[in-house]
Formats: C-alpha cells, structure tokens, sequence
C-alpha cells in the first residue's frame, strides 16, 4: 500500500508521449555514466596525480630549504643560485597570510594539505592564480616566497575529458535518437491506423520496422479483415432478410386493407406496421454509421440548428438553448443530424418537452438533448446503450413503440467520430441529459 502514492507521483513527473520516454531513456542513462566516470576518473585519477605531482615539488622545494640552511649566512644567495635551475621563482620579505582558493579548485585542496603535510615550513599557500603556485616560507635566512607553475603539481586541462565526455555523450545521444525514432515511427502509424479503424476509416497500412512491430502490423491487418468480413456479412444476411421480409409484409397489409374494417383488422394492421418498423430498425442499426458517406468541415450548431427546426414543423416543443458560434470540424452530417434525431425523437416520446444545446468544453464538442420525461435510473443508463434494449418499466411505453436500438445507434455513430454517448440527469428540465461528446482536434474521420 506505501508504494501506490510512490508510483503515482513518479507516473505524473515521467513524460506521457513515446518520445518523451524514449528521450528520457536515452538521456538518463548517458548522464548517469557521465556523473559516475566524473566522480570515479575525475576525483580519484586526477587527485591521486596531483598527489602524485605535488611530492616532487616537495622533493625540489625541501632542497632549496636545506641548501639555506646548510649555507648559514649566504642561505639567500644559495638559495637564489638554486631556485634558478629548479624553475622556481624566490623573493624576500612576504609576510605570511592565509591559504587562498577558488572554490572550484578541487585539485587545490591535495596540493595544500601535501605541501603542509611534508613541508613544516609552509606558511600560507595562495591559488587564487589557477596559474601559479604560492607559498610561503619561514626559513633561518627570513621570509621568502616561492613561485612556480601550476602545471608542475597538476594535471593539465582536466576539462578536456569533461568537453569530451559531453560532446560524445551527445552525439551519441543524437544517433540512437535517430535510430530509435525510425523504430517509434511504425508504432505510431500503427497507432494511427487502429484510431481511424476504430472510427470507422481504413487507412492503407503497411508493416514496418523490427520485428515485433511488424508483427504486431501483421496481427492488426488480420483482425481488420476479419471484423470487415464480419461486418460485411451480418450487413448482407439482415440486408437480404429484410429486403425479403418486405415483400410478404407488403401482401398482408394489402391483404388487411381489403378485408372489412373492424378492431381485429385494424389490430393486425398494426402489427404489420410494428414488423415493418422493427425490420427498418435492425436494417439501420447493422448498417451503423455510413461508410459511403465522407467527413466534411462541419458546424454543429448549424446541424443542430436545422434539426430542430424540422421538428418544430411536426409540432414538437423543441427549443434550441446555447451554441457555440462559428466553429467548423470534420463530421459526417447527416450521420450527427441522425444522431440527434434519434435523442430528440426520445425526448418528445417519453417526456413533453425537450431543449437541445451546442456546447464547447476543452478540446470537445457536445450535443446536449435535455426533456421533462421521466429519465433513465443511473444503474441502468448503460444497460440502455445496448442493442435492442427497452427500459419499459423506467420510460413511458404507452407514448411510442420502437425496437430499442436509437441509443445503440447514437451512440455507434459518436464512436465512429472518435466520441462517445454519456446519459445523466437533466438539473434543467428533471428529466434525461443525452450528451453527444466529440473530439475537435483528433483525427478527421474523413
């Protein structure tokens, strides 16, 4: 359990793209081997050279300060006649002071701890020169200060490696970037051809990349084929049902209409209407949303704005509320205009009257259809999004008669947009909120 808020913090820092990931694999590991070769070359390899370097000065440094002494009252001008052939610079009369550093100078803290450790002598040693070396001495002939080059007790250019280490860190980061996009790149044409499957297109794809991306191609192809297959016969066997269903359904009703009116006659005739309308109904929901029909740029507003217009003309107390204004996406129009007919044609069955609305929320687009009936119960509002499903107990039967499948049918077609059908409570109007969310910047489902 301690570990659940761990891992949700780490899952919302960690970036949510591919190649946000792939970059952070790419890069952290490089960092990594740069921060431990840095601490473990650099720390060790160059102090332990410095280390090394700054007991042979040591060594030079104790002979100018024996030879002074050895020499008694000409220690100066002994000592001057050395300091010549060792490479070191000497003066008289510098008053020791504190040991001076830049605070980035890591290799100076070997070189002052080994000059005070092996040389009792040293008063004060100043680095603030990267380039020269300072120190003082308090020697029987008087104060001197000896000078030489910081080479001699450092390795030089140490930031070569680290120059080095960044600009190969680089580019090699820069090559497996190359190399891995060209490997990202067939999973998101997958991904690309899946999401427009799934809103009813099929875009030409072709398997590419490793091996396993390949394969994961191949097995997508198959299951398009065969869901199309199966999509293509069950429109076929209810197409050719239903085509031969009208024709004996078209002998009775003439067969009733010339027999003499009475309740019994007028019953089978509405029966026969009833087969009729439950035939068109499963003939209409096998065929789902229209493959033959293209995306165009679209506005809602107008669809919605024309849909109710055609109910106003029945009758029905249809009102358009808010819209959003001029915005033009990618629909199939007259599969949103069958849409929203379905949820108005609901709304003025089971209650009295119904209020549509053009919302903007985000990156979304929503088709509200709001009305007085009686609504849906939440436990059962997604038993009523499945096919052939009538809530007769929660709606009102006596007002309409239908084979249960206007959800159904909405809600495929929000699908084949990339949306999705959400039912709630309307705080409006007390009865059903229908809501037809669409997506404005996903793929065109053209």
């Amino acid at each position: 359990m301690p570990n659940k808020p761990i891992s949700a913090s780490v899952k919302r820092i960690l970036p949510r793209g591919l190649y946000g990931r792939a970059a952070l694999i790419l890069i952290l590991p490089v960092l990594v081997v740069q921060l431990v070769v840095s601490v473990a070359f650099l720390q060790r390899h160059f102090e332990g050279v410095t280390l090394q370097m700054t007991r042979n000065i040591v060594l030079e440094i104790r002979l100018l300060i024996d030879t002074m002494e050895a020499a008694g009252p000409a220690g100066r001008s002994a000592a001057e006649e050395l300091a010549g052939p060792l490479a070191l610079d000497l003066e008289w009369g510098r008053v020791p002071d504190r040991d001076l550093r830049v605070f980035y100078d890591f290799s100076g803290r070997v070189v002052i701890a080994t000059l005070r450790e092996n040389l009792p002598e040293v008063g004060f040693v100043d680095l603030s020169d990267l380039g020269r070396v300072r120190l003082g001495l308090a020697t029987s002939a008087g104060t001197a200060e000896v000078a030489f080059d910081r080479r001699r007790v450092s390795a030089s250019n140490p930031h070569q490696l680290l120059v080095l280490m960044v600009a190969t860190g680089l580019l090699m980061t820069m090559i497996a970037f190359v190399f891995l996009r060209n490997q990202l790149r067939p999973i998101r044409r997958l991904a690309i051809a899946a999401e427009a499957f799934g809103q009813g297109r099929v875009l030409p794809y072709n398997p590419s990349g490793a091996t396993e991306v390949r394969a994961a191609g191949h097995a997508f192809l198959h299951m398009r084929e065969r869901i199309e297959r199966q999509r293509e016969q069950r429109t076929l066997m209810l197409s050719g049902v239903s085509h031969d269903l009208r024709t004996p359904l078209t002998r009775l009703k003439l067969g009733l209409s010339m027999l003499p009116e009475d309740n019994d006659t007028a019953a089978m005739l509405r029966d026969v209407d009833d087969m009729q309308v439950l035939t068109d109904a499963f003939l209409a929901f096998v065929r789902g949303v229209s493959a033959d029909e293209t995306a165009e740029p679209c506005d809602p507003s107008e669809i919605a704005e024309a849909t109710v217009a055609d109910f106003r003309r029945t009758g029905a107390n249809v009102t358009l509320g808010d819209k959003v204004g001029k915005l033009r996406m990618p629909l199939r129009p007259h599969a949103i205009r069958r849409a929203l007919e379905n949820l108005i044609g609901n709304a003025v069955r089971y209650g009295r009257r119904a209020e549509v609305s053009v919302l903007r929320q985000g990156g979304r687009i929503v088709l509200r259809v709001e009305d007085d009936g009686p609504g849906i119960p939440e436990s059962r509002r997604e038993e009523a999004l499945r096919p052939f499903t009538r809530l007769d107990a929660a709606r009102n039967q006596d007002r309409g008669s239908g084979a249960g499948l206007g959800l159904a049918i909405t809600a495929d077609i929000a699908r084949g947009h990339g949306g999705q059908l959400r039912l709630g409570q309307s705080d409006r109007l007390g009865g059903l909120m229908a809501e037809i969310v669409l997506p404005i910047s996903l793929v065109d489902p053209s």
